[in-house]
This record gives structure tokens, sequence and C-alpha cells, in this order.
């Protein structure tokens, strides 16, 4: 695939805005939930990501729990394996839970090698047509590393060799991942032991609150942790969104690997165009999954005439799932913007008031955005009717996708 870089000379001047009346405890429509003194640091790839994962893991003491979609048989994936048995081998607790279908390729020997070691292992939803009801339309698309109870990673970067750097033999893939420390690290670790004891994982004493850190001056970012693991819960992470969208005042700026949004979103984002927000998208140029892909550029046309500037990632997948808006409310997760996520699958996201951290997310979206190429309406009303037929089609589906 060829690569796009080109000047923007129209980008918006990056500025520090002043709070709004309600101030930036507004972004968010709880502020009891959130959880104040963290500190969240953002990893890039698995270029960033991987190494500190592995470093967690290496100087776990207590515990050490892995929740992940897709865990591989390849050269990450082994590594990552290789970990959890050393550690387990020298008495810290391990759990690992993956999914089903994500994690299918899998062999019995690699769960056997890592049982034999100590390691506690769960499927969810194993992969059993057989079964009268296996969860097809359910899968765990979380990606969580639980240490010690006092530090932990989120986001969308599944262990496998798609995500490391092309010069380390991986496929590039473009994605986001976080490191956080502090209180929120309670959430994710209850986030983990409910899901684990789901799906039959002996059960474990709760993790432990981890004390605030005011003395730190990182430590001073407010998190929800988003997930829909419950019921009443689902629509928690779309209406976070909303919320934060609807008092935008300068910049909405998202990247979202499977970008199917519903007329609610939609509306919204039409709305902050018409306030004078600048609202940019990216999304892959070629996606893992051709009808997601599809499904997604139906809607361009539509967002385009409301005023949202559509830019598409022009090198191998971008897979991330993360979003910054006035450079104070940020997301990092596993979330895609679309039924899927908000509706069936288990998920897990940050949403984060911290202007530090939300100046950084937007310097690196503003990085990003100089790589990309923009679809513009005029490019989009001359593609052909065939293209429109096959983007409706799969639109058509976009509840199974």
């Amino acid at each position: 695939m060829s690569r796009f870089r080109f000047e923007l000379p129209h980008l918006p001047t990056l500025r520090r805005r002043e709070p709004f009346a309600h101030g930036d405890l507004g972004y968010v429509p709880r502020r009891e939930r959130l959880r104040p003194y963290n500190h969240v640091e953002p990893l890039i790839g698995g270029r960033e990501a991987f190494p500190a994962m592995l470093d967690a893991i290496r100087t776990a003491r207590r515990r050490v729990h892995l929740e992940m979609y897709i865990f591989e048989d390849d050269r990450t994936g082994r590594e990552f394996q290789q970990a959890f048995i050393e550690r387990a081998k020298a008495g810290v607790e391990v759990r690992v839970l993956v999914d089903g279908l994500g994690s299918f390729a899998l062999s019995a020997r690699f769960f056997d090698e890592l049982r034999a070691a100590g390691v506690e292992v769960c499927v969810f939803h194993p992969v059993a047509p057989w079964r009268r009801r296996w969860g097809i339309n359910k899968r765990d698309h979380q990606k969580l590393l639980i240490v010690d109870d006092e530090l932990a990673f989120c986001g969308g970067i599944n262990l496998a060799d798609d995500y490391q750097p092309i010069e380390r033999g991986g496929g590039g893939w473009h994605d986001m991942h976080a490191r956080l420390e502090g209180p929120a690290v309670f959430d994710l670790g209850m986030l983990f032991r409910e899901t684990w004891v789901e799906v039959g994982g002996a059960p474990f004493p709760e993790p432990e609150l981890p004390a605030p850190r005011p003395d730190l001056p990182a430590h001073k970012a407010q998190v929800e942790v988003i997930s829909n693991e419950r019921l009443r819960a689902r629509s928690r992470m779309r209406s976070a969104y909303l919320h934060a969208i609807r008092r935008a005042e300068s910049t909405i700026s998202i990247m979202n690997a499977y970008f199917i949004p519903d007329i609610g979103l939609r509306r919204a984002f039409g709305l902050a165009v018409k306030r004078g927000v600048d609202v940019r998208v990216i999304v892959p140029s070629a996606s893992d999954v051709a009808a997601v892909y599809y499904a997604s550029r139906h809607l361009y046309g539509r967002l385009l005439k409301r005023g949202v500037r559509i830019f598409e990632w022009p090198e191998r997948m971008m897979h991330a799932k993360c979003g910054v808006i006035d450079g104070v409310w940020s997301t990092i997760g596993s979330y895609n913007l679309d039924r899927r996520s908000f509706l069936h699958n288990l998920e897990a996201g940050l949403v984060t008031i911290d202007r530090d951290l939300g100046d950084r997310m937007q310097e690196r979206f503003e990085h990003d955005l100089a790589a990309c190429r923009e679809v513009t309406l005029e490019e989009w009303n001359r593609h052909s009717t065939w293209q429109q037929c096959l983007e409706l089609f799969f639109y058509a589906f976009r509840y199974w996708l």
C-alpha cells in the first residue's frame, strides 16, 4: 500500500482553553464516578506497549491478571507466555483469560504449558456450536493487564505480532494502549475478577484499592473506568461520548478502527460543527474486517455533509480506539463506535479528565493526522454506484458486524 504524506495548512492552532462554566468536570455526566490521583501514560503500538507490559509482568510480586481478546501463538505470544510461566514458577498468582473466538488458534499445548507451570487459564465462551448457548454473539473484547493491584494496562492492543513494528518483523499495526497507576486500577481489577468468576474461574480475593498519591505531581488525572459487563452499563460509553461531544467548544479528535456511529452520535457531531467545533475523525483506509470497512464508508457522505472531516490512515491497519475533546476529556480503550461494542461485546475503556494528558493526546492526533489523506465531499460524490451498493449492503448488516 502506498504511503500518503502531505501538509494540512488549515489545521487549527492548538490552544489552551479556559474551563467553561461548569469546569473541566462538566465533560462527564456523573463526576462522582471519577477516581482522582491517577497517572495515565499513553503507549503507542506494540513498540511502546509490549516492553512496558513485559517489564511489569517480570517484576510482579503477588498477582498478574491478563484478559485478552486475541492471544496468538507467535513470537509475541510466546514471549508473554514465557513471562507468565516464569512468574508462576516464582510463586506469583497468574491468571489468564482469553476469548474463545479471538484466541481460537491457540493450541491445547499452549494452554497445557501454562497450566503445567501453575498458571490458571480460563476461556470466555469457547467455540462450541454443539452447546445450546455458547455465546457466538457475545465476545470478550477487553484487553487488560493488572499487576499486583497497583499497575494496569488497558487499550486496543492484542498480544500478536501484528502490533509489532515492521522492523521487528511485525505487522506494523497502529494502535494505542494506556499504562495506569492509581485508585482506578482497582476498578480494572474488579472488572477482571467479575468476568473471571462469570466464566467459571476459581474465585480469589477482591483486589486492593491503591492509596491515592496526591503528593506525586504526575498523579492528578481523574479517571472513570467504563465497561459494559453489566446490562445496565451497556450504554455508558456511548453516553460518555455524547455528553462530552455536546459540551465541546473547540476540537473533537477521534481515531476509531471500526467507525459506524449511530444517528444520535452523527447528529451530535453535526451540531458540534454548527457551534464552530472542528470535528475530525481518523479511520483506516483498509481494514482487517472488510465488511466493517464498507459499512463504515456508507456513512461518509452523511458525515461530510454535516461538516465532519474524515481522514484515512494510509499505512498498515489502524486499530486504535481513542479520542480527545478540547484537550481536556480523553479516552483510550477497546470500544469501537459501533453497535457491537455498545450492545454485545465486553469492552473496557478509560475516560480521563486531565489537561496535560489531553494536550499529549491532541499532539499525537495531530502527528498522526499529518500522515493521513483527507476524504472530501467532492471526491466522495464521485465514487461509483457499484461501490455505493456494496457499502449499503454491508451497512444493512451493521448490527451483526
